[in-house]
């Protein structure tokens, strides 16, 4: 480490006040709110979207499916972060997500453009974007704390709370379901301007004005051997836990159509289930950081395979509660990812390793509404669909047993990126 880079580190990143660590938690959790809402909304909006077009459940899925190719491009977005800066970047996410929800509500009178719309939106879901200033301003004692906390706030569950409010309320249109994120955006906005770059990014461009290190486009020439592993590790495991984010996507369908909720009824569920996810999300970031990331990461996924199963067979009580304890493994599981997928990439290329990884995780995106669809086919009553969505949260325990990634526990970033 050249002695620039040890005197930036001083000055940079260790003398950030608790006051702002505060803020950037903050800030970063509201963008994650934002965040999670586009993506969880549509367990809500598919009922009505169905209905609006005159399409049937698989058709929508299969739309999904083409339309969601796009999100290959994901790199373009995460590889912004190492050109151009943390703090402009999220400034480019932050407006793709609200002028994007708008134009689900002003420009989406047939199928087609609404998925237009509807793309661009989820596209910006899929970047994880605000995990990385957190992660390289955070202490390592409690940098999965921190990141856990930020991830936490993203599940406010405004995806229960809003929707009764917009249509039964104020008798808006369900698009406003989306449409509101563009209100949610003005707050995120104000705040970015007290935004300051990372400390670890500031060395790294100052290292590169000395020539300690490489200038460099999306990551390539830069690229190393283990950079490629943990791509193939991390994105093995992300997209295992996509795909059945996008079966869990279809939990308001299965309660609503198939079981005769109403939207209030299900939104109570759903409110549940959220209030469960802020939990598990909390336990996640507390456990990883005593007993460290894989086996808290094992742990949450068994436990979530055998509540989905209850999912698809229980009867009467037993669906709310499945559906609310879902909520927290399925956040307690997806910590893992939010955690140590920012944690074990080196900053200089960090936003670069990221965008590789959601790029090839992003497979998904077809693979998942593609699944979806044809399970809806087969399994029209959905009790198997379930049981086969809890197969897919056993596959990431036998990737993380076969590839043992470094355990990055308590680790500094620098002492991440020498020893994994």
């Amino acid at each position: 480490m050249t002695a620039i880079t040890t005197d930036m580190l001083k000055s940079k990143v260790l003398a950030r006040s608790r006051n702002y660590l505060v803020f950037l938690v903050v800030f970063m959790g509201w963008v994650a709110l934002l965040d999670q809402y586009i993506s969880m909304i549509k367990t809500t909006a598919i009922p009505y979207i169905i209905e609006e077009y005159g399409i049937t459940a698989s058709d929508f899925s299969w739309y999904e499916a083409l339309y969601l190719a796009s999100t290959f491009l994901i790199f373009l977005l995460n590889g912004l972060n190492d050109i151009i800066g943390r703090r402009y970047s999220i400034l480019v996410l932050v407006l793709l997500m609200g002028l994007s929800s708008l134009g689900v509500v002003l420009f989406t009178p047939g199928l087609h453009l609404f998925m237009v719309f509807y793309t661009i939106a989820m596209f910006t879901t899929v970047s994880n974007m605000w995990s990385i200033p957190v992660s390289e301003e955070s202490p390592a004692a409690k940098r999965a704390k921190y990141v856990a906390i930020v991830y936490v706030i993203g599940l406010i569950p405004l995806q229960a709370i809003l929707p009764p409010l917009l249509m039964n309320v104020l008798g808006l249109s369900w698009k406003w379901m989306y449409g509101v994120v563009f209100v949610l955006m003005l707050p995120a906005l104000a705040m970015w301007f007290f935004m300051r770059e990372t400390g670890r990014y500031e060395v790294v461009k100052a290292e590169r004005r000395v020539g300690a290190r490489k200038n460099h486009f999306f990551g390539l020439g830069v690229i190393n051997r283990q950079d490629v592993r943990y791509i193939v590790i991390a994105s093995a495991v992300w997209l295992c836990w996509l795909i059945y984010q996008f079966l869990y996507f279809w939990a308001g369908y299965y309660f609503m159509t198939l079981h005769g909720y109403t939207l209030g009824q299900w939104s109570m569920v759903l409110l549940a289930s959220l209030v469960l996810a802020i939990i598990g999300g909390v336990s996640a970031g507390a456990i990883m950081d005593r007993i460290g990331r894989t086996p808290a990461f094992i742990g949450g996924c068994l436990c979530l395979a055998a509540i989905l199963v209850v999912l698809g067979f229980g009867r009467g009580w037993m669906l709310p509660v499945a559906a609310a304890l879902t909520g927290f493994f399925t956040s307690f599981t997806y910590t893992w990812i939010v955690v140590y997928v920012p944690e074990v990439f080196p900053t200089e290329r960090r936003g670069a390793c990221i965008g590789w990884t959601t790029t090839v995780a992003r497979v998904s995106y077809v693979v998942g509404p593609a699944l979806a669809a044809v399970l809806l086919k087969v399994f029209p009553t959905m009790e198997w669909f379930w049981v086969v969505a809890a197969g897919l949260m056993l596959l990431p325990i036998g990737i993380i047993l076969i590839a043992n990634p470094y355990e990055t526990k308590t680790r500094e970033l620098e002492e991440i990126e020498q020893q994994r």
